[in-house]
């Protein structure tokens, strides 16, 4: 009898543990200044098909980041990526855009594909600004997104040699936010952190 009621309890028991959750996130990169904290993670993502099943030249990354206010007092996050794309690889006929999707990132997110990212046709405009403001109180933390989309010009030659890209990260230097995606962007000035008083 006491077996069964000892089994049943460590039965409970696990039933419990199994329903917490503890992240398991991997972070690519994780840096603290003054008491802020940034996370960003590895990328998910791939070739771009179209409804017909095409390949169609692009290809898209998602990244999420995380920045957590660990001070007394609020800060106000801001990003802003051009309108405009950069020329890469070898011949300088890859090209790729940053942007920033409004979808809300949540941990649940983590396993999908592209981190849960809809409506990622709507970045294929080659010619659209990309904005993110947003005030992070105290003892708060706030996820976002990061897209790149890539693509390759039309009449280049394809190859199989790798674009690069594959990690990218969200830097905080004083104030000042850089976004670098080595070798593609070594750092590129895209907003800033400013603690409120």
């Amino acid at each position: 009898m006491r077996f069964i009621i000892s089994v049943l309890f460590f039965l409970s028991f696990c039933t419990f543990v199994m329903g917490q959750r503890i992240s398991q996130i991997k972070w690519y990169s994780e840096s603290a200044s003054k008491g802020v904290i940034i996370q960003n993670s590895f990328p998910k993502g791939g070739p771009y098909i179209d409804s017909a099943g095409k390949y169609t030249g692009y290809s898209f990354l998602i990244f999420f980041t995380r920045v957590i206010n660990e001070t007394a007092s609020p800060l106000e996050l801001t990003i802003n990526f051009p309108a405009d794309s950069f020329a890469t690889g070898d011949w300088g006929n890859v090209y790729l855009k940053l942007f920033l999707p409004p979808d809300t990132m949540t941990f649940d997110k983590e396993s999908l594909y592209n981190y849960g990212v809809t409506g990622l046709e709507s970045f294929l405009d080659f010619n659209k600004p990309t904005m993110l403001e947003r005030t992070i109180n105290p003892k708060e933390e706030f996820l976002f997104y990061t897209g790149t989309v890539f693509y390759q010009a039309r009449g280049t030659e394809r190859t199989n040699r790798p674009r690069g890209g594959n990690r990218a990260e969200l830097v905080l230097h004083e104030q000042d936010l850089f976004y670098r995606m080595v070798p593609q962007i070594d750092s590129l000035p895209c907003g800033h952190i400013i603690i409120k008083k």
